[in-house]
């Protein structure tokens, strides 16, 4: 287990925003992780995926190193923001664009 949470931890730190997710960025494979792509799309910002149906052991793994049960689980300057419904409520209230362009000027 600890090899798992070691590959998630690199994986969370080498990107200011990391999106573990069903499918990838150009094909979702669920529409909670379409919904996110679709709005760090709609920030313009960089982003990576990480494609959890590919990785049975980080589709898991993620799950208990965020001690959150569902996917996708974005991750901005290596702090778990949260899921699908997270990030829309931070979307529509204008939070989220703050979030990600302080991350990025870091």
């Amino acid at each position: 287990m600890t090899d798992t949470n070691d590959r998630i931890d690199n994986l969370v730190k080498q990107s200011k925003i990391v999106v573990f997710m069903k499918g990838s960025k150009l094909m979702p494979m669920c529409g909670f992780s379409n919904n996110v792509v679709q709005i760090l799309n709609a920030l313009g910002v960089p982003y990576e995926t990480v494609d959890v149906l590919e990785d049975p052991e980080i589709r898991q793994g993620i799950k208990e190193y965020s001690n959150w049960p569902t996917i996708p689980q974005v991750y901005v300057n290596g702090e778990f923001l949260g899921g699908s419904d997270i990030l829309i409520e931070l979307y529509q209230k204008g939070e989220l664009q703050q979030l990600v362009e302080v991350a990025l000027a870091s």
